[in-house]
């Protein structure tokens, strides 16, 4: 299993966990290039979540969708090792747990 891979399955136990509406979309063929790994909708608002390992960083193309992803006011996340827990608190479920970081969204909605 590769980095990326662990990584993509850390994020989507939290979301099956939240009960978020996700997928994985195809991008060959018919399919949009850039657009994240994971699109989903948590509590009435879209995001997009880009999932790289180690120091890998999004293409200026992922940036793009994800930048308009922002514009739209949805919800665009880069999740690597290092925020791969904190799913919940990026999506602005309410913290289960006390040590975990709490983030104000409400700028952004």
């Amino acid at each position: 299993m590769t980095p990326e891979v662990k990584v993509k399955r850390k994020v989507t136990a939290q979301l099956k966990e939240l009960g978020c509406y996700y997928f994985f979309p195809a991008t060959g063929g018919y399919g949009k290039s850039g657009v994240p790994d994971i699109v989903g909708c948590y509590n009435g608002r879209f995001f997009g979540i880009e999932c790289k390992a180690g120091k890998n960083k999004p293409t200026p193309l992922q940036e793009k969708n994800l930048a308009e992803i922002a514009e739209a006011i949805g919800i665009a996340l880069v999740v690597n090792e290092d925020n791969m827990n904190d799913i919940n608190v990026l999506l602005g479920a309410p913290v289960k747990n006390p040590n975990q970081l709490e983030l104000n969204l409400g700028e952004f909605k």
